[in-house]
C-alpha cells in the first residue's frame, strides 16, 4: 500500500504517506467496529402452535401442571367449561395449571403416555385403550346426580320417522371421536350385535370430534343421525334447548363408567396425592362448591377400574 501510495502522491514525500496510511487505518478500525455492533442477533425458534403451553407464571421455582383434555365440547366451550377448575386447582395447588387442548383422544393419550401432560379428562374408551397400552392411571371421577355413570344417546332429527338404530340403514351417520364410548364404540358395538359393521351399515360416516358438534348436525339436518355423551346432550337442554328440540333420542345405551381424571403413571406420587385430595375436598369448601355447581358435578370421588368393565368388553369385541 506504501508503494501505491507514494505513486499517486509523487511529490507529497514520506511524510504524507504515512499520514495517509494512518488515516486508513484508524477508518478501518471503526467500520469494523460499528458493524459489530449493528449485526443482527439470533433468536431462539418458537413454534406459534405451542405458545398456548407455555405458561407466565409468578412461581417460576415450580413447574405447570399440565392438564390435557380432547375437544369432545368446541374448543371454546372446553376453555369455559375447564377454566374454572383449573383455576381452582392452581390456588389451591401454588403452582400454575396450564389447560392443554387437542383434537382427539388419542393425541390426549399420547400427551400422558410420553409424559407431554400430566393429567388428562378422558373419555371412558379412551381410559380402558390407555390402561391397557401404558398403565393410565385413575385419579377420581365426578359424580352427578349422585351417580358416577353415563350413556349413549342416539339421536335423529325430531321429524326424523327413525324409531331404532335399524331405521338408520343406508343413511349419513355422525361419530364424534375414534376412540369415544359413547360417540363411537357403543354404537359401533350395537352394529357387531346386530351382524353389520358402520363402514356398511351406513351411507356414510363421519366425525366431528365433539359432542356439541354432533348434536348441532343433527339439529340442521346434516346427518341422519349421531351418538352423544349423555351428560353433554342433558347439559345443552338447558344451556342451548332450541338445539336440542330440533332432535329426538330414540335408543339409550349403558350405563358405563363415567369419564374419568387420569394421571401419567409416573407422575410425582406427592402431587398426585396432594392433587387427589384437593379434588376429593372440594365439595367441603365453599370455593370449590362453586366451581363444582357451574361444572353441574356433584363432588369427586375415588373410582375403580371395575367401572369400566364394560367398556372393556365392547374396546375387546372391536378389535380397538
Amino acid at each position: 500500500m506504501r508503494g501505491i501510495l507514494a505513486r499517486m502522491f509523487p511529490f507529497g514525500g514520506a511524510l504524507l504517506v504515512s499520514r495517509l496510511i494512518r488515516i486508513l487505518l484508524i477508518a478501518l478500525t471503526v467500520v469494523l467496529l460499528l458493524s459489530g455492533c449493528t449485526s443482527r442477533p439470533s433468536y431462539r425458534k418458537v413454534r406459534l402452535n405451542e405458545v398456548r403451553e407455555i405458561a407466565s407464571t409468578p412461581h417460576p421455582s415450580k413447574l405447570a401442571l399440565r392438564v390435557a383434555v380432547a375437544n369432545v365440547l368446541s374448543p371454546q366451550s372446553s376453555v369455559k367449561t375447564y377454566g374454572e377448575l383449573l383455576a381452582y386447582l392452581e390456588r389451591k395447588l401454588g403452582r400454575p395449571v396450564v389447560l392443554i387442548q387437542r383434537t382427539s383422544y388419542a393425541e390426549i393419550n399420547d400427551l400422558i403416555r410420553f409424559g407431554g401432560a400430566d393429567m388428562a379428562i378422558v373419555c371412558s374408551g379412551a381410559y380402558v385403550l390407555g390402561r391397557r397400552d401404558f398403565g393410565m392411571e385413575l385419579l377420581v371421577a365426578p359424580q352427578m346426580n349422585g351417580k358416577t355413570v353415563y350413556y349413549s344417546y342416539l339421536i335423529v332429527p325430531s321429524d326424523s320417522p327413525a324409531q331404532t338404530l335399524r331405521d338408520l340403514r343406508g343413511k349419513i351417520f355422525a361419530f364424534t371421536d375414534p376412540w369415544s364410548n359413547s360417540g363411537r364404540i357403543a354404537p359401533t358395538y350395537q352394529l357387531l350385535r346386530l351382524g353389520e359393521r358402520p363402514e356398511t351399515f351406513f351411507s356414510k360416516v363421519i366425525f366431528t370430534y365433539s359432542h356439541d358438534r354432533s348434536i348441532q348436525a343433527v339439529a340442521d339436518k346434516l346427518v341422519d343421525g349421531a351418538a352423544v355423551d349423555s351428560l353433554v346432550y342433558d347439559a345443552l337442554k338447558v344451556g342451548n334447548p332450541e338445539m336440542v328440540a330440533k332432535t329426538r333420542v330414540i335408543a339409550i345405551w349403558g350405563p358405563y363408567g363415567i369419564p374419568p381424571l387420569v394421571v401419567h403413571p409416573a407422575l410425582n406420587p406427592e402431587i398426585k396425592t396432594r392433587l387427589r385430595q384437593v379434588l376429593l375436598d372440594m365439595d367441603r369448601d365453599p370455593e370449590g362448591r362453586m366451581v363444582l355447581a357451574r361444572l353441574r358435578i356433584d363432588r369427586f370421588v375415588p373410582i375403580k377400574d371395575a367401572a369400566y368393565s364394560s367398556v372393556r368388553t365392547m374396546v375387546e369385541a372391536m378389535g380397538l
